[in-house]
């Protein structure tokens, strides 16, 4: 019997031995949890649009707003909490427009440049690869940099390599350290381009993969053992752009990308607000956030064809929800409130992303601040923790934790004639605890799931929270900044390796056991 059949049997044995009338079951196999779930699935972008970077996390040392150097000191805090594992950086649709040497030298020298795609902003470059990079120090994250290939040269993006990782007596990293920084910063990820199909280009995947080529054979001969260059993957569902490139210049990328943002109403041109929606945009929001699963399925199976061994990761490097703006601000900025739905939103993409965990090995929600699924909103000197930072903050155990696999049968919740299941969930193991997320996406009923954890020997429950808010709509403002707040959760029992839960509705809770 194979191991999907097996799991399968396990799952029915499993359902027919619980209490009649259990709404959802859950079966948690043990005996095939091997595979580590990434901590850079919990990555972070932060572009150069609207105030994520200005206003957001920099404000200069000479602000009133306390800062530490001239970044936001609650920012720092805050994304403290979250153990950030990796952040992107400097877009976006701005980084294939951005000239690194604009960014670096005395602040006083540096040009000021208008920034075309977000709102005709002028940028006046007082943060540049210094000030990103040091805050990834400052915040424990890995950088992920994206290099200029929409209106660069292979050059520029040498030099840049050589300006932040060298050691060596070189021009470059002479430079650097000329300009403050003796030791050379320690970069992960390199970005070869952004969106090379749109804002990055307007490229075709055969004219891509040629540059992907020519890119990264220099990234590799400058950049040797340094970082992994990361491919310009597709938008969306391009199952196509996928194809081209891994079959063309799968051996010159060691990952490749892949960006999706939910719209509640499908209709890009038509996205509907952020805050006051009815239950048929909060479901339709789920349902569309859902597709992530056949996304990554079937740029997964593309893939497979090339690199059977998946030894090639797949990064969603963008996604998260994208809405309107707030009334009253620019359109180009993007600034968008963050509902109890949107904290949903991410975690039940993070329970896909665990199922993945084999191929998917960085996600990167867009994005950290002020601008559309953000963790932080800022107004002036007051700072609001959104819904979906709470998740992250709840899901941070799972990172770097060994995944185990679940079979799950839920209820569906169904509006207006179509279904999604009732309930998500997810499980992982590390340092000899369990950690369950359960997540109850009816809008307006509880729901009680049975988890069977007989097979893993837990006993007792060391400590649950659980998100929820008086509405599936409600959120954070700078007026009421604690409207949606985990709090200490009791409703559950555990007996007879059976955990028992009852989830209010719209609701996310975690559960770690022993």
């Amino acid at each position: 019997m194979n191991r999907k059949n097996l799991l399968i049997a396990l799952f029915f044995a499993f359902v027919l031995a619980l209490p009649a009338g259990a709404q959802n079951k859950m079966n948690l196999d043990f005996n095939n949890a091997e595979q580590t779930i990434n901590k850079n699935i919990y990555g972070h972008f932060a572009e150069h649009l609207g105030r994520c970077i200005y206003d957001g996390i920099w404000v200069g040392p000479d602000s009133d707003i306390p800062n530490v150097n001239g970044y936001r000191k609650d920012i720092l805090d805050a994304l403290k909490e979250l153990n950030i594992p990796v952040l992107r950086w400097p877009g976006g649709c701005f980084a294939d427009t951005y000239h690194w040497k604009d960014g670096v030298g005395p602040k006083s020298e540096r040009p000021k440049i208008k920034n075309y795609f977000w709102g005709g902003s002028i940028e006046d470059n007082s943060f540049g690869t210094h000030e990103f990079l040091n805050l990834c120090e400052m915040i424990g994250a890995d950088p992920y940099i994206s290099a200029n290939v929409g209106s660069g040269t292979v050059t520029e993006m040498v030099e840049w390599i050589e300006y932040m990782t060298s050691d060596e007596d070189i021009p470059m990293a002479n430079w650097r350290r000329e300009n403050g920084r003796e030791e050379p910063w320690d970069v992960k990820f390199l970005g070869i381009g952004n969106e090379s199909w749109g804002c990055g280009g307007d490229m075709r995947p055969e004219y891509y993969s040629d540059l992907l080529r020519q890119y990264s054979l220099y990234a590799r001969l400058y950049g040797e053992g340094k970082f992994e260059r990361v491919g310009c993957g597709a938008n969306g569902s391009d199952y196509n752009w996928t194809d081209v490139l891994m079959e063309r210049a799968a051996r010159n990328m060691d990952a490749l990308s892949v960006h999706y943002y939910t719209i509640a109403t499908g209709d890009w041109n038509n996205k509907s607000a952020a805050t006051g929606f009815g239950e048929d945009l909060y479901f339709s929001g789920l349902k569309n956030a859902l597709f992530m699963d056949e996304l990554v399925t079937k740029h997964s199976n593309v893939m497979d064809k090339y690199d059977p061994e998946k030894n090639l990761p797949l990064l969603v490097d963008e996604w998260g929800i994208w809405t309107d703006v707030e009334p009253g601000t620019e359109p180009g900025h993007l600034f968008q409130q963050n509902s109890m739905r949107d904290a949903l939103i991410a975690a039940v993409t993070f329970n896909i992303f665990h199922q993945h965990a084999e191929r998917v090995q960085m996600a990167n929600i867009a994005q950290v601040v002020n601008v559309l699924q953000a963790m932080i909103l800022t107004e002036d000197d007051k700072m609001v923790l959104t819904p979906t930072y709470h998740v992250f903050n709840m899901y941070k155990v799972h990172q770097d934790a060994t995944y185990i696999p679940e079979l799950l049968q839920t209820v569906s919740y169904e509006v207006g004639g179509e279904e999604i299941p009732a309930v998500s969930g997810t499980a992982s193991k590390k340092d000899g605890k369990v950690n369950i997320s359960l997540s109850n996406l009816d809008a307006t009923e509880e729901q009680v799931i049975e988890v069977d954890v007989e097979d893993g020997n837990l006993t007792r429950v060391l400590s649950a929270s659980v998100l929820t808010a008086p509405d599936f709509n409600s959120y954070n403002s700078f007026d009421e900044p604690e409207t949606v707040k985990p709090v200490e959760f009791s409703d559950f029992k555990i007996k007879k390796g059976v955990l028992t839960v009852t989830l209010p509705a719209h609701s996310v809770a975690t559960l770690q056991l022993q």
